[in-house]
C-alpha cells in the first residue's frame, strides 16, 4: 500500500491522482509513484532512464535499473511522459505537459530547452499550405552548442 503522502502528485501545476495512474491501465505501485515523483520534481528536465535511476538512487529508492526503463516505457504509452530521440544520444523523457514546444539541443554536452515561438509555428503551417499540405503534427529540433557556463564540454 502506499502512503498517502503519495497519493497526489503534482505534474505542472496540477495534481495527478492515483485514479489517474489507473485510468491509463496502470496499477498504482511505489516505483511507479516515486518514478513520477522524480519528474514532478525537475518538471522542465529532459532525462534519460539513467539521470531517472541515479536520482532514485540519490534519494534513497531501491528501484532497479530495469524497473525504470519498464515504468518509463508504461508511462509513454500511457500518456503521462513524452520520449525524444535526440541525434547523437539516448532516449530522454519528459511530462506530457499537453502543449506543443519546440526543441534546442546542445551537441556537445546533451542539455535541452523548450521554447514556443508562435513566428516559426505561423511559418510552418504557410509552407505546408503553400506544399498542398495540412499539418498534423511536427517537431522542430534545433542543435547548437550551448554557452551554460557550466557545460562540462564548453570550450575555455
Amino acid at each position: 500500500m502506499i502512503a498517502n503522502s503519495a497519493a497526489k502528485i503534482s505534474r505542472n501545476g496540477a495534481f495527478v491522482q492515483d485514479t489517474d495512474i489507473k485510468k491509463a491501465g496502470l496499477k498504482v505501485t511505489l516505483p511507479r509513484v516515486k518514478i513520477l515523483e522524480v519528474f514532478e520534481s525537475e518538471p522542465d528536465a529532459h532525462m534519460t532512464a539513467e539521470d531517472v535511476y541515479k536520482l532514485l538512487m540519490e534519494r534513497g529508492e531501491e528501484i532497479g535499473l530495469a524497473t525504470v526503463y519498464r515504468v518509463l516505457t508504461q508511462f509513454v504509452t500511457a500518456g503521462l511522459l513524452v520520449r525524444h530521440h535526440f541525434e547523437g544520444g539516448q532516449a530522454v523523457f519528459e511530462l506530457d505537459s499537453g502543449s506543443h514546444h519546440d526543441h534546442i539541443v546542445c551537441e556537445q554536452c546533451g542539455h535541452v530547452e523548450e521554447f514556443i515561438d508562435e513566428t516559426i509555428e505561423k511559418h510552418q503551417h504557410q509552407i505546408a499550405a503553400s506544399k498542398g499540405f495540412d499539418i498534423s503534427d511536427h517537431s522542430l529540433i534545433i542543435y547548437g552548442r550551448c554557452k551554460r557556463k557550466n557545460c562540462p564540454n564548453l570550450d575555455a
